[in-house]
């Protein structure tokens, strides 16, 4: 057997119908489009359509809201947290932030925020920085004597309408 010799099997290859070359070919004229209407027409899209009945896109219900810039935090739980204090990446003596999971490698640098969840057994003291925390990992770092700062109840409100001093210009 030699390279020039290889050949595909036989209709392993089709080749493209050329259309509109003469009544003769059988795809002449209108090219097995058949006559007139949409679907005969260059650019023919209808995609969705029913053929009138109400299409299903439209059939059901909007549900929810999708926000356009929707915020993407690093889940972390605390098991793999725990893995990584374990392997000497993390050091659990000092405050645990976002600087010190980023370096460690938990967590990568394109998110918003942290969220710290209760996955996993916990066996070192902790004091960890986190965005949100669910109950069962506020209470599985407490049990240890740990303590969780959540950065959205440290940041104080700004409400700037209800703090403006109104002037007096209309009194006088």
């Amino acid at each position: 057997m030699y390279l020039n010799t290889i050949k595909d099997k036989t209709g392993s290859r089709k080749q493209k119908t050329r259309v509109g070359r003469g009544p003769g070919s059988g795809k002449g004229k209108t090219c097995g489009r058949g006559m007139k209407g949409q679907k005969s027409r260059s650019g023919m899209s209808v995609n969705g359509f029913e053929g009138g009945q109400m299409p299903i896109y439209r059939r059901l219900p909007k549900r929810g809201f999708n926000p356009l810039n929707p915020k993407k935090y690093s889940i972390i739980n605390i098991g793999r947290l725990q893995k990584f204090i374990a392997d000497g990446s993390i050091d659990s003596s000092k405050d645990i932030d976002f600087k010190v999971l980023l370096s460690a490698g938990l967590v990568r640098g394109k998110s918003d925020g942290i969220r710290l969840l209760g996955s996993g057994e916990l066996d070192s003291k902790i004091s960890i920085e986190v965005d949100y925390a669910s109950s069962s990992a506020v209470a599985a770092v407490e049990k240890l004597g740990g303590k969780i700062e959540i950065k959205s109840l440290k940041d104080p409100v700004e409400n700037n309408k209800t703090n403006k001093v109104e002037s007096d210009k209309g009194k006088e």
